[in-house]
Formats: structure tokens, sequence, C-alpha cells
């Protein structure tokens, strides 16, 4: 696995999960040093007109900056061994970053909704429309590719994201998402985070947290 010749930092909010977490672990599991910054969500506010784009994350590469989640997990991606090098293996790959993040920005419409009444008549809707098809047709994108990894004959960040969104809506910590959702709708995506979870170096990841 490549080690990056510059210094690296991402910059994240302080939780465990969201748009960062893929490239966090995939830089773990490469072993390429990296800071990796947290910021208080409280925080944002006061900083986001300091970031190309005005969100997070960001990556520092030397004196660059470069947002956008999907072009950090590409990124972060060659320099882990954790992108594919064949184009047609890569294109499969940026498949399911890109179908993950439609499916992200069509739930975040549910996150910011004051009155409890309508959070909850939107999130309801949410789950049942866009997020259920997302669940079922990734489950079917995953058996197309042959039921282990998404992208090619081994892991990619395209896993990784995957297992993140898996790892989220499984969690219990979103409202009106049935815990059980992906097992019921997609039992091989299920197996899929089963299987990246128990991989050597997201245990390690995890293990850093007492997770």
């Amino acid at each position: 696995m490549l080690q990056s010749p510059l210094d690296l930092e991402l910059t994240y909010f302080d939780l465990h999960g969201g748009r960062a977490e893929p490239a966090r672990i995939a830089l773990h599991m490469g072993g390429v040093p990296f800071t990796d910054t947290r910021i208080p969500p409280k925080s944002f506010a006061e900083t986001k007109a300091s970031y190309p784009f005005a969100q997070l994350p960001i990556l520092r590469v030397g004196d660059l900056v470069i947002s956008q989640n999907n072009a950090i997990n590409r990124y972060v991606g060659h320099l882990a061994g954790l992108y594919p090098t064949d184009p047609l293996a890569a294109a499969c790959c940026d498949e399911v970053l890109e179908a993950l993040e439609d499916v992200n920005h069509k739930f975040a419409r549910s996150l910011h909704i004051a009155d409890p009444e309508r959070f909850e008549s939107t999130r309801k809707k949410v789950v049942a429309g866009p997020l259920s098809f997302a669940i079922e047709r990734m489950g079917q994108l995953l058996t197309r590719r042959g039921g282990v990894w998404f992208a090619g004959d081994a892991l990619s960040v395209a896993d990784l994201k995957c297992f993140v969104w898996v790892r989220t809506l499984s969690s219990g910590k979103l409202d009106h998402v049935p815990t059980d959702l992906v097992a019921r709708l997609a039992p091989n995506l299920a197996d899929h985070h089963e299987r990246v979870r128990t991989l050597p170096g997201v245990v390690a990841y995890y293990a850093q947290f007492g997770l």
C-alpha cells in the first residue's frame, strides 16, 4: 500500500459516521499518515466561510485544499490501495459512491425540520420511498457484482462508503428508521456490512475509540 509524500489533514465533524468516515477508515487501513481533525458541530458556523464550498469534509494536501467527499474518497483510495486501477472497476466503484451520495441528499431533506409532526411525516415518506428503493437496488447491484465486493474482487472505498451508510441506518440513532430495515430489504447488504465490519483494519480503526 502506498504512503503519501505530503502532509494530509482531513477535517470533519467529531462523530463516528458521516461523509468523512470512509476516507478516515481508508487512510487508517492503508497506513497513510494523516491528521484527523474533528470539529464540534456547533463551531461549524464560525468556520464554514473558510471552506471552498462552505461545507465539510475537506482534505488539506500540503497547501492544497480539496472538498467534496467523493473526490476525497477517490484520492485517499488511490493512496491507500483501495481504489481500482482498472478503468471499468473504477467506474463500478464510482457508481456506488455517487448512488449513495444521491440517496444521502434525499435523506437530508428530513434532517432540519423543526415541527415534530412534519418531521415524522417527512422522514417516514423518505424511508418508505427513496431510502427503501436505494437499499433494495444497492443489494441487487451487489448481487450482480458477484455478492462480495462492489468493484472487482477486492475491497474498495465503495465498500467502505456502503458500510458506513448501512452502519448508520442500523444504529438506532435515526428517528423513524427501523434498525432492521436493511436486513429486511437487502439481507446481502447486511452480510456485506458484517464482512467489512470484521476486517482487521476496520476493527482496529474503531478500537481506537473504544467502539
